[in-house]
């Protein structure tokens, strides 16, 4: 036999080899460009700790946080799990809810449908409830300051109030009305916030009735 004619029938049973090998070869070796990939799920929503998040809407001026926490009873929510979103103005426009779990958050989904929709919940990721400045009720908010009223008598009005002054911050101001806005300012504890709210509202600030409000 030839060296040629042996070397010619060896590559001719190499290809056949190759050839039973790919064709038995599983299907899920090989991807194309326009394969789909596995369905991951999607975790946009959850933190690594397993807490979700929801804003609230369609409460009234005057809603507490406790009055939610009551509304949503077996929801396992805190008062540290509630934070007030407020406008630039220190209007409530919206509550961020933090529940310990997916399940808290589906429960509280169908109270608000069982309770007759009084409000609307709907889901946040973790991003949106850590932006959300919690005043913690220990802010107090000052309208219906004189506009010739200067810090200082700001401060003498506050007299009595373990207050940041630091963490004064004053709203626009109204030259219709000729008054400041707002003001708002921290002070120590929310026990405080509340006494100074029940001693100083309606008071005086340079000759004129202000008004006091705790922001949540």
């Amino acid at each position: 036999m030839s060296k040629l004619s042996f070397l010619s029938r060896n590559a001719f049973k190499y290809r056949v080899s190759l050839f039973d090998t790919i064709r038995w070869m599983p299907s899920r070796s090989f991807s194309s460009v326009g394969e789909q990939q596995e369905p991951v799920s999607d975790s946009f929503y959850e933190s690594s700790e397993g807490a979700a998040y929801g804003r609230l809407t369609g409460f009234g001026r005057n809603t507490l946080k406790t009055d939610i926490i009551h509304f949503l009873e077996g929801c396992d929510l805190s008062t540290s799990d509630v934070k007030f979103e407020y406008n630039n103005s220190f209007n409530p426009i919206s509550m961020m809810l933090r529940f310990p779990s997916q399940s808290s958050y589906d429960a509280a989904l169908r109270q608000t449908t069982r309770k007759g929709r009084l409000y609307k919940l709907d889901k946040i990721n973790s991003g949106q409830w850590d932006i959300t400045e919690s005043h913690d009720g220990r802010t107090v908010l000052i309208q219906g300051i004189p506009s010739n009223a200067v810090r200082e008598d700001i401060e003498r009005f506050l007299s009595g109030c373990n207050f940041d002054p630091k963490s004064f911050r004053f709203i626009s101001r109204n030259a219709i009305q000729n008054t400041v806005k707002a003001v708002a300012v921290r002070v120590a504890t929310g026990l405080e916030a509340v006494n100074f709210q029940i001693r100083k509202n309606r008071s005086l600030c340079f000759n004129v009735p202000v008004t006091v409000r705790v922001l949540q």
